[in-house]
């Protein structure tokens, strides 16, 4: 069979086959149960395959993953300058084209790999939808930095925006990453594309300056306090517990009534029973394991409601400076 009548699946099959079996059940753990029933029927049924076909298949895979690398570093223009001195016009051509049929390049790729100090300036006068978007794209560790230095009278309203995008037409999209960077070119899916979104700010605000978390948290509770307590119920959840250090933790036993642990404690993980077990005394420890244990079922309801008190009261002993929860970015107090 020649080489140009194979189908995308036999293709992939045969260089299944050519890896070998420990290679190829690596690259399984990463399919779909239907992709690796396709591809296990189409390995049963391949005929004999020749070593000039594997070879040229393996060389095509090669040069495939190769112009992605390319893209990731430098967007679609640059792999393709790429590939033309190496290969050629028409190779190249044809590689660019069979993965960009497929393939979907996060918008703002090349923003990524620039310094925020520098992304600042193009986007700091920019309006806050234009600069939320943006954010939404880039990593939380950027957005902080970015978000730490925009005005004051901005940074609410951006956070703000970003919690509360849901999607944005990829022709939007497209035009303001041409803008702010025109001479790279990405690819825009052409689903509307998701972006933004509490958790989205949740990760900003954990990387950003405790100063400036405050400052925009009082912001967003004053023109929409139902989205701040959203954003903050995320900011610490009950399991983070294991994370804080064994005086906060105690800090924090002594705030909370008995009855309140046993009903958290019933729903919780083993690690964060030991973490509060562990500062506890013996005699506490042995008496919330025997209100767990006579209290019967319990509705999920009512355990996440005693751990959201709990949370509660973290948040209070931290905002009055008891305790100090690990946050994303924070220095490490010996």
């Amino acid at each position: 069979m020649p080489r140009e009548k194979l189908t995308g699946k036999e293709k992939a099959a045969i260089l299944l086959i050519a890896l070998g079996p420990q290679k190829s059940a690596e690259i399984f753990k990463h399919l779909t149960e239907e992709e690796i029933e396709e591809l296990t029927l189409q390995i049963a049924n391949m005929r004999k395959v020749s070593p000039e076909e594997k070879e040229e298949i393996i060389e095509d895979f090669y040069q495939l993953c190769l112009a992605q690398e390319y893209i990731s570093e430098g967007g679609i223009n640059y792999a393709k300058e790429v590939l033309e001195r190496a290969l050629g016009d028409d190779k190249a051509e044809d590689i660019i084209s069979r993965l960009t049929s497929s393939l979907q390049v996060r918008p703002f790729e090349f923003a990524r790999k620039a310094e925020a100090s520098q992304l600042l300036n193009y986007i700091q006068s920019e309006h806050p939808q234009t600069i939320a978007l943006i954010l939404s794209y880039l990593s939380p560790s950027q957005s902080a930095q970015i978000l730490s230095g925009l005005p004051e009278e901005k940074q609410a309203e951006v956070t703000r925006r970003i919690a509360i995008m849901d999607r944005t037409s990829p022709e939007v999209v497209k035009e303001i990453e041409q803008v702010l960077e025109s001479k790279f070119s990405n690819i825009v899916s052409q689903d509307f594309a998701a972006a933004g979104g509490v958790q989205t700010v949740v990760d900003i605000l954990n990387s950003v300056d405790r100063g400036t978390e405050k400052y925009i948290m009082e912001e967003i509770d004053i023109k929409d306090a139902e989205l701040s307590d959203e954003i903050r119920k995320r900011m610490f959840v009950f399991e983070d517990i294991v994370g804080l250090d064994n005086r906060s933790i105690q800090r924090i036993i002594r705030e909370v009534d008995n009855s309140q642990w046993a009903v958290a404690l019933k729903g919780a993980s083993d690690d964060v029973k030991e973490a509060i077990f562990t500062n506890m005394s013996k005699r506490l420890v042995e008496m919330i394991k025997e209100d767990i244990e006579f209290m019967g079922p319990i509705r999920l309801r009512d355990i996440e409601e005693a751990q959201q008190n709990i949370v509660n009261i973290i948040r209070k002993l931290e905002e009055e400076g008891e305790i100090i929860t690990p946050r994303g970015g924070d220095e490490i107090i010996v």
